[in-house]
């Protein structure tokens, strides 16, 4: 796009003008703005060329709406400092230099840090070496995406460090009149607006009047008047001028003259929607309106529009011919020969289709504007059958040819013709694409099982080769993530694991892949894990890899990700409400935000505190971040602009300890070491009514109640009280709680805001009635040390504690026992309602008790001791039942009832199971031996028929009870000791925890792990249990959590 020659003269000159300004304070951005139409491409297009052509150093880069699933704002000034650098020598050694100091600026998506590195300090580095100017061109910057996804780049525009540039240099910026680009560009002082809706308006008439005569002089019946009539009628807007010419130029209906097509288009309707009216012309002298026509005009135009990128006709063609309906089989050109003026690609089969001009997608995708052509792109079905069928059907081993894994993919000679020549451009379409569209899509069997058929097979390595030869194996994350999501459906279990599995392929091997195509096959494939599926899907179909012979995984490792780039302590973290993001705040005094699937920083570090960040938090819809720090203030950060909103919430006169937001993300809560809790009001960012105070030493925590019925915040302190306030009156409501004899640390409002659990430095949990302010019943004692955290379980039923004794305790809140085995040899029976011991403690172990199980009638309890004794309690008398059940010859691990509690099994550190009659109190058979380790833990199948152990050796076995002996082999996969094991309630499968942090599911028939590794605990796996619908699956572990899963 460039402007005709004598046009556009007056704006042209004022920017050349800005340019050559030698003035030290002239704007070092001039914003080019207008509506759509007015040629703002066209002028900063002819800037960018004249620029060029006299050899000055500059660099143009151009959004467009068809390119925006390219997230080009993540690549603009990666892509304008090699352009900068190819033009000048200097430019290109200091970037150089720049980049040989941090590798990671070639491929970072941080644009703030891109900006920084890339662009601002090697001009500064050189600008007293370059002769002239430098000129950067970012066109159409309205066509970068939403809202959302330009924050970071105007942030940058309208930064300092852009104001403070070196006086050569000068960026031209153009873009429709957009509220939020206006909102930041109209107040930097170092920006020059020139809005071509209110200035050269009579220059504009003359230069269409200019642009129509060479267009359109020669024809028969165009003289001077009508070439007037016609720049009048544009209003400026030289698009429509253009969308005139090639009317009457070129219209689709051959028996209507030259004069019949003007006097149409002097019939338009003027003034607002004037583009519309020219529009709706060209599409009705195009496309017959009978609905055969028009159903195959929305089709193909639905394709065009709804492609993340765009695609030459024949690549339009292939994958049309894979739509899932026979009628739609046809080619594009049918439709499509008469839409020159509005489409590119159409005479040039070389170019890709596209809309010449963004408003034209604007007509076509508002209803209320386009009427019968409404083109309705949410519907995306098609494209995803036909992107998956093409991979189905084209997917091949080594598809470009590779002979040796000696080179990399960049020193292969032809590589790019290679590519072209067998990833043709509907492959490499379907390849990136295929898992966008199917998010787009609703679920579908058929989709699915086409899915299935990829993933499930060797395909899915060779679609891992496909974008690994096009660069893009970060694209291999993104699509598995969508699958993952998609097919959250009865059903598909197996092919969800592989896609977990070949998630984490990428995540292990991706720099590997993407390095040299081959590797796949020689570095990546032969050391997946041999107890994943994917490895047993693919191993025996490429039986000539290496076999790694000693030391290779069984499992995937057990850290997800390792999030790297603090410099200093990390004291807080918090997760997004969607989990797809986390928060840090750090000794370093910063705040950082991170993709939780990627395992990459988002943006730049947030700066601004200017001490250690102790606490941070989200907003519920996770738009904004609190933080609270060392330097006295609170902080309020925007996610997606990766900015501090307004200035520092000042008040308190010491530490920030804690922070949160109210429910409804208006209010935050904060509490200091100056012994106050305070109140903040988000949009105003000021405090709200005067300090809380009241306790008498630091505040630790602070919460909102979340249930909205009345607002409360409640706070724990160092002066071991816990205090409920009224948000509104700004007072304590009630007298403190007190009971804790030692420091508040933590607590946790239940689901519905009635109850407060507190936890601290006393080792004890304690239960407060949130409404009436007083204390439920006693406290939970358990803890040999400090109580750092507290939840509630979502029906609020449950408490689960951790504590620095390294343990995580769950306690009934409403009714049942809790039973409780201790170093101090004495098994103790607790009432939770009433919180209290019943009767004495249960004596007679003469060594610590391991374990403890009631009977299914619970009128009786087993315990295992190190004393090597099984013994039986009469839970009603609370006496012991007979004489201790000897035969181990070391500690007693594990132990628990049959189903009809007839009999007992228990594990043991001398690596026997055993299985004992209760009436006869006699050991029955001989030991179940076969574990070369301690035997951790031991449980009856639901019938009683089977049992299952897990040891110290890292196996799970299953034994038959009455035959006594092992059933198949062991189940391998845990790579350290199994801690824990139980039966579904349907007795088909088996859960286990392990050292290894890992938590696996078992198919009891089959003797094989079911899918991958349940993986996100950082310590100990110590117990596992299985809901009792079998649906879901509880674990905890020593890294102090409670994790749930979906079985």
């Amino acid at each position: 796009k460039r402007c005709l020659d004598g046009t556009r003269t007056e704006v042209l000159t004022d920017i050349v003008n800005w340019i050559y300004d030698t003035d030290e304070n002239v704007p070092r951005i001039l914003w080019l703005h207008g509506q759509a139409g007015k040629g703002k491409s066209a002028i900063a297009h002819t800037i960018a060329l004249w620029f060029k052509n006299i050899g000055g150093v500059g660099s143009c880069f151009c959004f467009a709406r068809d390119w925006q699933a390219e997230h080009l704002e993540e690549k603009i000034f990666r892509t304008v400092s090699c352009e900068l650098a190819e033009r000048d020598p200097a430019f290109r050694r200091a970037l150089t230099d720049v980049v040989a100091e941090d590798d990671a600026l070639k491929t970072t998506s941080d644009i703030v840090l891109q900006w920084k590195r890339l662009i601002s300090e090697p001009l500064h580095k050189i600008s007293s070496h370059i002769v002239g100017n430098v000129v950067i061109v970012v066109d159409a910057l309205d066509e970068s995406g939403p809202e959302p996804s330009r924050r970071h780049l105007l942030s940058v525009l309208a930064s300092a460090e852009t104001a403070g540039l070196p006086r050569n240099v000068r960026i031209l910026v153009t873009s429709r009149t957009l509220p939020d680009i206006e909102r930041v560009l109209n107040v930097a002082r170092h920006v020059k607006a020139i809005s071509l809706d209110v200035i050269f308006a009579g220059s504009s008439e003359r230069d269409i009047r200019l642009y129509i005569m060479k267009r359109m002089g020669h024809l028969r019946g165009i003289g001077s008047a009508e070439v007037l009539g016609i720049s009048r009628k544009a209003e400026g807007l030289f698009e429509w001028a253009r969308l005139a010419c090639e009317f009457v130029n070129t219209s689709a209906v051959k028996n209507r003259s030259v004069k019949e097509r003007f006097d149409n288009i002097m019939h338009l309707r003027s003034g607002g929607g004037l583009l519309d009216a020219m529009y709706r012309a060209i599409l009705e002298e195009s496309i017959p309106k009978d609905e055969t026509t028009l159903t195959r005009f929305r089709s193909v135009m639905q394709q065009i529009m709804s492609a993340f990128e765009p695609l030459h006709m024949d690549a339009l063609n292939k994958m049309r011919s894979h739509f899932p309906g026979k009628e739609d089989h046809y080619d594009v050109i049918a439709v499509l020969e008469c839409m020159a003026p509005l489409l590119s690609g159409i005479t040039d089969r070389s170019s890709p289709v596209r809309p010449l001009h963004a408003s034209f997608y604007d007509f076509l995708m508002d209803r209320s504007r386009s009427g019968i052509y409404f083109i309705d792109t949410a519907d995306a079905k098609d494209l995803a059958f036909a992107t998956l069928r093409i991979l189905h059907e084209n997917l091949q081993f080594n598809i470009c040819g590779l002979e040796s894994s000696y080179l990399a993919n960049a020193e292969v000679p032809d590589l790019l013709k290679r590519i072209k020549k067998n990833i043709p451009h509907h492959i490499s379409y379907s390849s990136q694409f295929w898992a966008q569209h199917l998010k787009k899509t609703v679920f579908d069997l058929s989709l699915a099982a086409l899915v299935k058929a990829i993933v499930g097979s060797e395909k899915f390595l060779f679609w891992l080769e496909i974008i690994s030869l096009l660069g893009m194996v970060g694209k291999g994350l993104d699509a598995l993530s969508t699958i993952s999501t998609w097919l959250q459906v009865n059903g598909f279990k197996d092919t969800l694991a592989l896609v977990e599995d070949g998630f984490k392929l990428i995540q292990n091997f991706g720099s590997v892949i993407l390095h040299s195509t081959p590797h796949l096959y020689v570095s990546a494939v032969p050391f997946l894990p041999s107890n994943v599926l994917l490895s047993r899907m693919l191993l025996p179909k490429f039986t000539g890899l290496a076999a790694v012979a000693v030391g290779g995984l069984k499992g995937w490792p057990v850290e997800q990700l390792s999030l790297c780039g603090h410099e200093s302590e990390v004291h807080s973290v918090a997760i997004s409400p969607d989990g797809k993001r986390i928060v840090s705040g750090s000794l370093d005094y910063t705040v950082q935000i991170w993709d939780v699937e990627r395992g990459v920083q988002i943006g730049s570090p947030l700066e601004g505190h200017t001490h250690t960040v102790m606490s941070v938090a989200f907003s519920p819809d996770g738009k904004r971040i609190v933080s609270g720090s060392l330097d006295d203030t609170v902080r309020v950060w925007d996610v997606e602009g990766g900015v501090q909103i307004g200035s520092p919430l000042e008040g308190h006169t010491h530490i920030v300890n804690s922070v949160a937001f109210s429910p409804d993300g208006k209010r935050i809560v904060s509490g200091s070491w100056d012994k106050t809790v305070r109140i903040w009001d988000v949009e105003g960012g000021v405090q709200i009514g005067s300090p809380l105070k009241g306790h008498t030493d630091s505040v630790n925590s602070v919460a909102f109640s979340p249930d909205g019925k009345w607002i409360r915040i409640v706070s724990g302190s160092w002066d071991k009280t816990v205090r409920v306030w009224d948000v509104e009156g700004g007072v304590e409501v009630g007298s403190p709680l007190e009971g804790h004899t030692e420091g508040v640390n933590s607590f946790a409002f239940s689901p519905d805001g009635k109850r407060i659990v507190s936890g601290s430095w006393e080792n004890t949990v304690n239960i407060w009635d949130a409404e009436g302010v007083v204390q439920i019943d006693s406290l939970f004692e358990g803890h040999t040390d400090v109580v750092t955290s507290i939840a509630i379980s979502p029906d609020g039923k449950m408490i689960v504690s951790g504590s620095i004794d390294e343990t995580i305790r769950v306690w009934d809140v409403e009714q049942g026992r809790i039973i409780s085995g201790s170093s101090d040899k004495t098994v103790r029976i607790w009432d939770v309602e009433g919180c209290v011991q019943i009767d004495s403690p249960l004596e007679g172990h003469t060594h610590t008790v391991m374990s403890v199980a009631f009977s299914p009638d619970g009128k009786r309890i087993v315990s295992g001791s190190l004393d090597n004794t099984v013994r039986i309690w009469d839970v009603e008398g609370g006496v012991q039942i007979g004489s201790p059940l000897e035969g181990h010859t070391d500690g007693v691990n594990s132990v628990a009832f049959s189903p009809d509690g007839k009999r007992i099994v228990s594990g043991s550190l001398d690596k026997t199971v055993r299985v004992w009659d209760v009436e006869g109190g006699v050991q029955i058979g001989s030991p179940l031996e076969g574990h070369t380790y301690a035997v951790n833990s031991v449980a009856f199948s639901p019938d009683g028929k089977w049992i299952v152990s897990g040891s110290r050796d890292t196996t799970v076995r299953i034994w038959d009870v009455e035959g006594g002996v092992q059933i198949g082999s062991p189940l391998e996969g845990h790579t350290d000791a199994v801690e824990s094991v139980a039966f579904s309630p349907d007795g088909k499968w088996i859960v286990s925890g392990s050292w290894d942090k890992t938590v696996r599911i078992w198919d009891v028939e089959g003797g094989v792990q079911i899918g991958s590794p349940l993986e996100g605990h950082t310590n100990i796996v110590n117990s596992v249990a299985f809901s009792p619908d079998g649906k879901r699956i509880v674990s905890g572990s020593w890294d102090k959590t409670m994790r749930v899963w979906e079985a």
